[in-house]
């Protein structure tokens, strides 16, 4: 936190000095596998139902080192992959030279809101996933995704639900915290730091003119789990009833993530 004037002032959170732990703590645990499948799924459907399976033009916004973008670029889809931390662009980069990628990708150094600035047109579809939780100035930041999309383009957008992270701290027992409205004096390095209502978002996505084309829950099961070995130990059962379930309520509504697809009203 920066101080102005004897208060602390909210400042977006960027990872540019833990791209190592990002990859081990985040993408390479069950919860990251869970979210890599969920999200794989809503847009193979997405892509092969609403755009027909044709070639896209995709900007990932926050991409860091760059799993969905290199899966999307493999595909067949040009991607444009943004990151403000320069050692998970690197890592992403690596990737797509080791794999061939490289002619189907763009890397740019900077935080999405650079994006104006950059002036790199607009897209057919815009991923933008957990993100938003680390940015303060959430609803500008939507209408610079909105910005970016074609007049038929969709958003991706993926946010840290507060509600779920409120649900998930009343079963753990952590009921203080829950009081003291989910916050604490020292952040832990990967705990999003401005969660969001989904009310909120909602009212934010209609002030926009951004239609939801579908709503999916991000881990709705596994963040609940009394036996977290279970996680591990049975993880394809887990993974099954998780893609069966995550698009019906109330499932969708207490995913530790909530995904949406969204697209401009007409």
């Amino acid at each position: 936190m920066a101080k102005k004037q004897g208060k602390p002032v909210a400042k977006d959170r960027h990872f540019c000095d833990i791209a190592g732990k990002f990859r081990n703590n985040i993408y390479g645990t069950t919860k990251g596998q869970i979210r890599e499948a969920v999200l794989k799924r809503d847009l193979d459907d997405l892509i092969h139902g609403h755009f027909a399976n044709t070639p896209l033009k995709i900007l990932d916004v926050g991409g860091g080192q760059g799993q969905l973008a290199l899966y999307l670029a493999d595909c067949g889809h040009q991607v444009t992959l943004l990151d403000v931390s320069a050692p998970m662009l690197e890592l992403a980069q690596e990737r797509a030279e080791s794999s061939n990628l490289s002619e189907s990708m763009t890397f740019i150094h900077a935080q999405l809101q650079d994006l104006p600035a950059l002036d790199i047109g607009q897209f057919d579809l815009v991923l933008c996933h957990a993100v938003l939780e680390w940015i303060v100035e959430q609803k500008h930041a939507l209408a610079i995704l909105k910005n970016c999309l074609t007049p038929q383009g969709v958003l991706s957008l993926m946010y840290f639900n507060k509600a779920a992270q409120r649900l998930a701290n009343m079963v753990y027992g952590n009921f203080d915290y829950v009081s003291n409205g989910l916050k604490v004096k020292q952040k832990v390095g990967l705990s999003p730091n401005q969660p969001l209502e989904s009310e909120d978002v909602e009212c934010w996505l209609n002030a926009l003119s951004l239609h939801t084309l579908s709503k999916t829950g991000v881990r709705c099961f596994h963040d609940y789990l009394r036996d977290l070995d279970k996680a591990q130990d049975e993880f394809e059962a887990l993974l099954s009833l998780e893609l069966k379930y995550n698009k019906s309520e109330p499932y969708a509504s207490i995913g530790r993530y909530t995904h949406l697809l969204l697209q401009i009203k007409e």
